[in-house]
């Protein structure tokens, strides 16, 4: 069971918001929620969890109970990893609101089979909705584009742009940068862009629990690489709150980014905080 250390009032203060366009909220690690002027809620890769110590240990605090959550009308979820696709994090969203698991297919097998989240939770199959590399949802006042992701450490990434008449985001969940990010900036005319940044730690290794030399999140240079590529106005690193060993400044990224023409600004937050689009 998901256990806050803040209570509900994060959870009450995204529901009882009244945003003029598009308000995001970081929930830390790579999570995120998206509330419109209409009131369509969508959740962004939503993790709660305490991770896997002492491998992974969570360094921030758990901002809610997924199940003091209600209003919500989708999950997305980027791509199959634990702090991306957890059922007792997402899974009670999806029972007490009737929302929708939007999700690539590795993403959807975690949460039917390797987890069962229906045989726990009072969820049906028709709320979860598989989605590929350019396949485009409609979420109510929102039009979501699945669009391409390059993490070499999962099976299946992808990543999200979510217009609005008010402005669009783009969520990359722990892409790196690649080629195709040219083609995703000259196609839409993103003002938000998510990009996980971390550094390089010694973290212990899955199965034998000797300390390997981790890299699973950009760097600088590669963060600023994917930001410009992608033509961004403003550019919110995430993840590098997260874990023990593989924290960084992002305060560090103003250097890197000041002789680019994108991103044009850098949009420094912390777990909790809300940005306007």
């Amino acid at each position: 069971m998901v256990e806050s250390d803040w209570g509900d009032w994060l959870v009450r203060d995204i529901e009882d918001a009244d945003p003029d366009g598009v308000a995001v909220w970081y929930l830390g690690c790579n999570g995120f929620v998206i509330k419109g002027s209409e009131g369509t809620t969508i959740y962004i890769d939503p993790y709660l969890g305490l991770g896997d110590p002492p491998r992974t240990v969570r360094m921030i605090p758990v901002p809610f109970d997924p199940e003091d959550v209600t209003e919500a009308d989708a999950v997305l979820a980027t791509h199959e990893h634990t702090d991306h696709v957890h059922g007792e994090s997402q899974a009670p969203i999806l029972e007490s609101t009737g929302a929708t698991l939007y999700a690539p297919d590795d993403s959807l097998t975690v949460a039917r089979e390797e987890e069962a989240w229906a045989s726990e939770w009072d969820i049906s199959d028709d709320q979860f909705a598989e989605v590929s590399e350019g396949d485009t949802v409609d979420i109510g006042e929102f039009t979501v584009h699945v669009e391409v992701a390059h993490d070499p450490d999962a099976t299946h990434p992808v990543s999200y742009v979510i217009e609005h008449d008010a402005g669009t985001v783009f969520h990359g969940g722990d892409t790196k940068p690649t080629d195709e990010f040219e083609r995703v900036g000259d196609a839409y005319d993103i003002d938000l862009g998510v990009l996980a940044f971390g550094t390089v730690g010694q973290i212990p290794d899955k199965q034998t629990r000797e300390p390997k030399r981790t890299r699973w999140y950009n760097d600088e240079n590669q963060l600023v690489e994917a930001a410009s590529a992608l033509s961004l106005d403003r550019v919110l690193p995430s993840h590098w709150d997260m874990w023990r060993g593989l924290t960084a400044d992002p305060k560090a990224l103003h250097h890197h980014a000041k002789s680019f023409e994108s991103p044009q600004r850098l949009e420094l937050v912390e777990i909790g905080d809300r940005v306007n689009v």
